[in-house]
């Protein structure tokens, strides 16, 4: 009697199986199969929170072709759509934010140059750098981020962080540039038409150095994509959309996170190779 008290209300394995047809051993196989699978997803979690350390917004494609070698050693076999869905379950996907502020003044008396890069095939590195500026948050209000990058092999070659939209920290980006650059033959500098990018101090370097000009004309946005894409990723991926504690921290945060996009950042324009990879290849 105290035998059947204890079950009441409780249904045995063989009732359960056979209420759907089924025998016990197909019910140990699906959870066989199901232990399987949760021990499989958990291997690829610590596996791509391990490669995030490092690029804490990479996307699907890119963490796929990244972590081949990793997934080939713990013996996953891991497509596209099984990493997305294993990503998505977890909530580990990435989401792009969209940033509004303008940087560029273009309302001033200095000459304004043509767009001459509009119909040129880019086939090496220092053939074209595109320069742009976008503003970084800190607790005291906005510093600027000034970027140089080559156009042929995405690789940032000049950079420079400062509390003001002054003339200063643009100077100090193209002199980097040019001082990495072991042959700026037939360069062409391309930007949008601000003010720091048009004014004398500027374009007098660039002429000295026999640097031909370039500048947007009208969707000026659009004219300089790749400088604008690469502000982006810097937000999106490395963090750099966050309010630093004050300068020096967000100088510390934009050299890594610059370091870690040349070096390590797999690039689906490059045949996923690293901008480094392609510019010291072919410079």
């Amino acid at each position: 009697m105290k035998a059947k008290e204890k079950s009441k209300g409780f249904a045995t394995l063989v009732t359960i199986t056979g209420c759907f047809g089924l025998k016990r051993d197909a019910y140990y196989k699906f959870k066989n199969r199901d232990d399987t699978r949760l021990e499989r997803e958990q291997q690829i979690i610590k596996i791509v929170r391990q490669r995030r350390k490092s690029l804490p917004r990479e996307g699907v494609r890119k963490l796929k072709k990244s972590l081949y070698n990793e997934f080939t050693k713990a013996n996953l076999k891991v497509g596209r759509d099984t990493l997305f869905n294993v990503l998505r379950k977890h909530q580990m996907l990435t989401l792009r934010k969209k940033y509004r502020m303008r940087t560029t003044n273009s309302h001033h008396r200095f000459y304004k140059y043509s767009n001459i890069i509009k119909d040129i095939e880019i086939n090496r590195p220092n053939q074209v750098w595109a320069s742009d500026i976008t503003y970084i948050r800190t607790v005291k209000g906005f510093c600027y981020l000034a970027l140089i990058t080559d156009m042929y092999s995405r690789k940032i070659v000049g950079y420079d962080l400062s509390d003001s939209l002054e003339l200063n920290g643009c100077v100090r980006a193209l002199n980097k540039a040019i001082y990495q650059a072991k042959n700026i033959s037939g360069l062409i500098h391309h930007s949008d038409r601000g003010i720091q990018y048009c004014s004398n101090v500027y374009t007098q370097i660039l002429k000295r150095k026999k640097i031909n000009i370039s500048m947007t004309e009208e969707n000026h946005c659009y004219e300089n994509a790749m400088a604008e894409r690469v502000n982006g990723i810097l937000k999106d991926e490395f963090y750099l959309d966050q309010t630093f504690a004050n300068v020096a921290h967000a100088k510390r945060a934009t050299k890594n996170a610059i370091n870690l996009y040349n070096e390590i950042r797999l690039h689906l324009s490059l045949d996923y190779k690293t901008p480094n990879m392609v510019y010291l290849k072919t410079a």
